[in-house]
């Protein structure tokens, strides 16, 4: 259906109905198929009409059933017509009305009436059978023949350029109509495949940790509530984020992302939340931050522990309050935003490190979601191989790869830091370096990779001497180059090796193993 509201704001349109005018004294109505007169309001007191006879019928409520029931019982003979336009007589008998049609993929969806002219100069018959018309409905009829006489009478070439004008107008309502349908098809198609493409029954795993993972998406799917989603770099948190809001109640809304730690933390204050003009140097105009942007839909908060304690404060503002006040601003703003924030830090160490804030902690942690890393979900790797290979095989237009049974060892025993971005980047690797050959040798992978179960054997542990001595050197060794491997993630490295994270706490302080202390060795060893 047209949308006919739309069209008083087609400037290409208004333009025609202006000089039509202007020159012909034309009012324009849009007949919907049913007859209806969609571009005309009684209650529109404001309505100046250039027509002389619309000027005078349709203010009063006789003149306007008249002219509304004439344009409308037209809209029958048009329809049965082949042709792009036709002329009709008007309501009182003496006046013509051009029509065009609205043909739409051959559907007839309406007219565009230009009322009205007259054909000749009118005779007294003609003008004395007129005002006997507007007698029987009850109008007054004494303005009729000063009114007629403003009307135009054009020649042959004026009424084909008259035509040609009105046929314009149904042309652009027809592009209008047109375009406006292949953009709601390419928005509902782009829609179905994000919906398709961010739906976690679509993510690539099957292992049990992804299963719960899968089952809890399921259970959250239709709430509102906010999302902590956790996870190392690599392990796909934005992919989960996206999965929340296209399969959520807001999702035909926006989903917005920023990344809190490629801003400093006046830039992000501007970012998130805008800013007026004049508030700073270089604020030429206002603008509006993301919360904003994203207002009825999502906005993910990646790296939140990269945040500010000064921008943690006026977050915890604007989601527990929903209000927020621009840079520069005076005048608070409502938005309806639901969160998502995303993290690869332990928050909870940072809080007894006074770096997080607990409230906002509590109030972004409603929902938490771990995403598993890699080496934790093995069983995925062969199903994750075979999507990247395909997918890049077919990208580039090269034979579907296939790896040797040693290339698989070496990467089943790789404990991918990188996590699926990092096993991705490695794929696309190896299909570029085998060329056109369909087999992936050992050989070719990256050198970290091969090497990676040489390295893994700890160097220098003693054989000789007390048992218990060697398992401590070995334990405070395993320790250090967890830690350093981990970032110094005791929460992450705890579980690695399979102990509480007080426990080991306890060992790092009796090896001497904190970040300060070993950072410190190694500078004086260099």
């Amino acid at each position: 259906m047209i949308n006919w509201e739309e069209l008083k704001h087609i400037h290409v349109i208004r333009k025609l109905e202006e000089i039509l005018a202007q020159w012909f004294n034309t009012e324009i109505f849009f007949v919907d198929e049913r007859g209806n007169v969609r571009n005309y309001d009684p209650l529109d007191r404001q309505r100046e009409f250039r027509n002389p006879l619309c000027a005078m019928l349709l203010p009063k409520e006789k003149g306007r059933e008249l002219l509304m029931k004439a344009l409308g019982s037209a809209n029958e003979k048009v329809y049965r017509i082949e042709k792009p336009h036709v002329v009709v007589e008007g309501p009182l008998g003496v006046e013509s009305v051009l029509v065009s049609r609205i043909v739409v993929d051959n559907e007839f969806l309406g007219s565009v009436y230009a009322y009205c002219f007259i054909e000749k100069t009118l005779s007294t018959e003609a003008r004395t059978k007129a005002k006997a018309l507007l007698q029987g409905i009850g109008m007054d009829h004494d303005w009729f023949d000063a009114a007629v006489a403003k009307l135009r009478v054009p020649t042959d070439a004026e009424k084909k350029y008259l035509a040609e004008l009105v046929d314009l107008v149904a042309q652009e309502i027809v592009t209008f109509h047109t375009e406006i349908s292949k953009r709601e098809e390419r928005i509902s198609a782009l829609n179905s495949q994000l919906g398709n493409r961010y739906s976690y029954h679509s993510m690539i795993g099957k292992s049990k940790p992804m299963q719960e993972m899968y089952s809890l998406l399921d259970k959250i799917r239709n709430s509102e509530s906010t999302v902590l989603v956790q996870g190392e770099n690599g392990t796909g948190k934005e992919l989960i984020a996206r999965a929340i809001h296209y399969n959520s109640p807001r999702k035909d809304a926006q989903f917005v992302t920023v990344n809190c730690s490629a801003f400093n933390e006046n830039l992000l204050d501007s970012e998130l939340f805008g800013h007026v003009k004049g508030s700073f140097t270089g604020a030429i105009r206002d603008k509006k931050g993301l919360f904003e942007v994203a207002d009825k839909g999502t906005l993910f908060l990646d790296e939140i522990g990269d945040m500010s304690p000064t921008m943690q404060v006026k977050l915890l503002r604007v989601i527990q309050e929903g209000t927020l006040i621009p840079v520069g601003g005076t005048e608070q703003r409502k938005v309806d935003v639901r969160v998502v924030a995303a993290t690869n830090k332990d928050l909870k160490e940072m809080i007894e490190m006074g770096t997080f804030r607990e409230d906002l902690y509590y109030r972004i942690n409603v929902i938490n979601l771990v995403v598993p890393p890699l080496r934790d979900r093995k069983e995925d790797i062969p199903i994750l191989i075979e999507h990247f290979l395909t997918r890049g095989c077919k990208e580039k237009g090269v034979p579907l790869k296939v790896l040797a049974k040693r290339a698989m060892e070496k990467i089943f025993d790789y404990p991918w830091p990188g996590n699926i971005r990092e096993l991705e980047n490695e794929m696309e690797r190896l299909i570029v370096l085998t060329g056109d050959d369909d087999r992936v040798p050992a050989d070719l992978l990256s050198q970290r990779i091969r090497d990676h179960g040489e390295h893994a054997k700890v160097q220098g542990v003693r054989v000789a001497g007390k048992l218990k001595d060697a398992l401590e050197e070995l334990e405070k060794t395993m320790i250090r180059e967890g830690l350093r491997r981990t970032n110094w993630n005791k929460s992450r490295l705890a579980k690695e090796l399979g102990i509480s994270r007080a426990g080991l706490i306890m060992k790092v302080e009796k090896y001497g193993l904190d970040k300060r202390k070993v950072m410190r060795g190694a500078g004086e060893a260099a």
